[in-house]
C-alpha cells in the first residue's frame, strides 16, 4: 500500500538560497508516515493507548534535485520492511505538478513499550503494516 500527503512549500521552510533547508525533510518524513500509518487504520495515537510506542532509530535521505518556496511537493511513503520490533518505511518526495522526483528517504523505526524498552510489534499491528515493492530506486 502507498499512501500521499501533499505540502506546499513555506518560505519558513526555505534557506537563504531560496531551497527548502535539508532538516525539514525529515519533517516532511514524519507528516507522510503518520499519514500512512492511519490510511492503514492505526494512528500514532492509538499505538501509543496500546502502550506501544514507534521510535526512529535511522533515517536516510538522498536529495536529487531542491525544493524551493511555494512548490506543491507530494510525499509518498510506504512500509518497505517488517519485522516482528521493527518497521522500515520507503519515501519518494516529488514536485507535485509534474512527479519530479526530489528526494528519496528511508527511516527505521523500532518498537518500545511504556518503560522504552524493545518490544513486539502487535501481530494485528503486523498485519496492517504489510510491506510494498518499492515504486522508485532509492
Amino acid at each position: 500500500m502507498l499512501s500521499s500527503i501533499d505540502h506546499r512549500v513555506n518560505y519558513s521552510e526555505t534557506d537563504q538560497m531560496g531551497f527548502v533547508y535539508h532538516a525539514n525533510y525529515l519533517v516532511w518524513l514524519d507528516m507522510a508516515r503518520t499519514e500512512h500509518l492511519r490510511t492503514t487504520g492505526v494512528s500514532y495515537k492509538q499505538l501509543e493507548d496500546q502502550g506501544i510506542y514507534l521510535a526512529v532509530t535511522e533515517a536516510r535521505i538522498r536529495y536529487r534535485q531542491p525544493a524551493k518556496y511555494d512548490d506543491r511537493i507530494r510525499v509518498r511513503c510506504w512500509v518497505r520492511d517488517l519485522a516482528s520490533r521493527r518497521v522500515i518505511f520507503g519515501y519518494a518526495v516529488e514536485r507535485a505538478e509534474t512527479g519530479e522526483l526530489l528526494a528519496t528517504a528511508e527511516t527505521a523505526l523500532i518498537a518500545l513499550n511504556g518503560r522504552h524498552v524493545l518490544t513486539r510489534i502487535p501481530e494485528h499491528i503486523c498485519d496492517l503494516l504489510q510491506p510494498s515493492p518499492d515504486p522508485v530506486r532509492l
